[in-house]
């Protein structure tokens, strides 16, 4: 986790720290970015990562990565970790998510019961620099409204909020009690409340006009996650046949084990088997009380399932489970945990097991975590694996379909929460000491925000061209 800090220091010695990191790393130092010299080819940073996946899936990645500008930023997070290592840092450490763009954020249950919005991914979590999380949000604010056609002063509001709203909340948790920030949390009625509020500010018939599209547009957001549990996903992802459920096929994107073959080196039996035997193992890493819990289903199905953008290629599958009955289902999510790509440039994780990392990580940056989080090592040498419910009331917000009003007010609840997550391992009162109380450091990462979509669109045509000349093949629409 991020670093122990000395307990018994003064309030006044924390701010002290946090100034003294500022004449040392001033805020303009974060402006004026330029790639460093010698920097890596990032078509052959992709390539690198691609020399672990499932091959067959790698043309799937491109593809997605392809659609935009914005899609293949999200799938870019090691090339951009190999230009954080050049950047100014304070030296305040924090659990980092590793991969904090945008659309990392969403909605899930809380064990409670109850939405809350979140970091959601954390396959890249490490403690690390501050700067480097802030940095990945901001950007992906100004690659995204630009993407969606925003002006350039609509770009620079939508990422200025984000900055802005993490100082200002670090401030706010500077000011709180220990206990009170390990409690904080933006539960469903907080964050309607603060969609209807954000609505109503707005001026000018267009954009009253789009902020009362945006309000309405969350609320369905929120009330559909509400209907995303296992049941549901059973509606969708099985079919009964000869009276049982299993998993239904929907190459490449979904391929059950009984189709896979020797895919793995091993005929689908031994696959569903290795699960079986898997699943014993993930069960030592849970609590007493969840162990129990999960012990009173069964396996029924086990398949393939492509997830996401970044995570396209590397070993991920679901798992069909049946508690009382055949209305009792439970799907849980199986993906292959590597190496955090933070690890090429920053010190090694203190978990040997990457699996047991990304759980870790998630558990010190969520302010609730799924109940069912766990970990173990893959049947094959150098695999490892983390376990999750695979829907949980999960949501998440169409950026590509945003306006101006919605993305501001995402923005400003994004960096809310990135503070929060990050209050919780770093010390909030030295961090809010380094960032102050002007703007100078939300304009200082903008400006590198505004300079690294730049980049991001050099490296976005790169890619598509060594797509165009067969350097790497892109399966789209999948």
């Amino acid at each position: 986790m991020a670093e122990t800090r000395d307990k018994h220091r003064s309030v006044e010695e924390r701010v002290a720290e946090g100034k003294a990191h500022r004449k040392k790393t001033p805020l303009s130092s974060h402006t004026g970015w330029i790639p460093a010299p010698g920097r890596p080819d990032p078509v052959a940073l992709l390539e690198e990562q691609n020399l672990t996946r499932e091959q067959d899936l790698v043309p799937v990645r491109h593809g997605r990565m392809l659609v935009s500008p914005f899609t293949f930023y999200r799938g870019a997070a090691k090339i951009m970790a190999a230009d954080l290592k050049d950047t100014p840092r304070a030296g305040l450490i924090v659990q980092l998510c590793g991969d904090a763009h945008l659309s990392n954020f969403g909605v899930f249950a809380s064990p409670e019961r109850n939405l809350l919005f979140d970091l959601n991914d954390f396959d890249e979590t490490l403690p690390g620099p501050f700067e480097y999380d802030v940095k990945r949000m901001a950007a992906s604010f100004t690659i995204a409204a630009r993407n969606n056609g925003f002006t350039k002063d609509e770009t620079r509001d939508a990422t200025l909020t984000a900055v802005r709203a993490y100082r200002e909340a670090m401030a706010q948790f500077a000011q709180m009690r220990t206990l009170d920030i390990w409690y904080a949390r933006l539960a469903e009625e907080q964050f309607v409340a603060a969609i209807d509020i954000a609505a109503g500010t707005q001026k000018g018939k267009a954009r009253k006009k789009a902020a009362r599209r945006m309000a309405k547009t969350a609320r369905q957001n929120v009330a559909k996650a509400h209907t995303r549990d296992s049941l549901q996903a059973l509606s969708k992802l099985a079919e009964r046949v000869d009276g049982k459920y299993r998993i239904v096929s929907q190459p490449p994107i979904v391929i059950p084990v009984r189709e896979m073959g020797n895919m793995y080196g091993m005929s689908g039996d031994e696959v569903q088997n290795a699960v079986r035997e898997q699943l014993r193992s993930y069960l030592a890493t849970l609590p007493d009380d969840r162990r129990h819990l999960l012990e009173q289903f069964e396996v029924i199905d086990v398949a393939r399932k492509v997830v996401g953008v970044g995570s396209v290629g590397t070993r991920a599958a679901i798992a069909l489970l049946q508690g009382r009955d055949q209305q009792d289902p439970l799907f849980l999510q199986v993906k292959e945990a590597t190496t955090s790509v933070l690890e090429d440039h920053l010190p090694k994780s203190k978990f040997e097991q990457p699996g047991e990392r990304v759980v870790q990580g998630q558990r010190m940056m969520q302010a609730a975590s799924d109940i069912f989080l766990g970990w173990t090592k893959g049947v094959q040498d150098n695999r490892y694996l983390y376990w999750r419910q695979l829907r949980d009331m999960k949501g998440s917000a169409i950026v590509e379909a945003m306006q101006p009003p919605a993305m501001n007010f995402y923005a400003g609840t994004c960096g809310w929460t990135l503070a929060r997550a990050h209050a919780r391992s770093g010390d909030s009162v030295a961090i809010a000491a380094y960032l102050g109380k002007s703007d100078k450091f939300d304009r200082s990462i903008t400006d590198f925000s505004g300079r690294y979509a730049d980049q991001n669109d050099k490296d976005y045509q790169a890619f598509a061209d060594a797509v165009g000349t067969g350097r790497l093949t892109a399966t789209e629409g999948l």
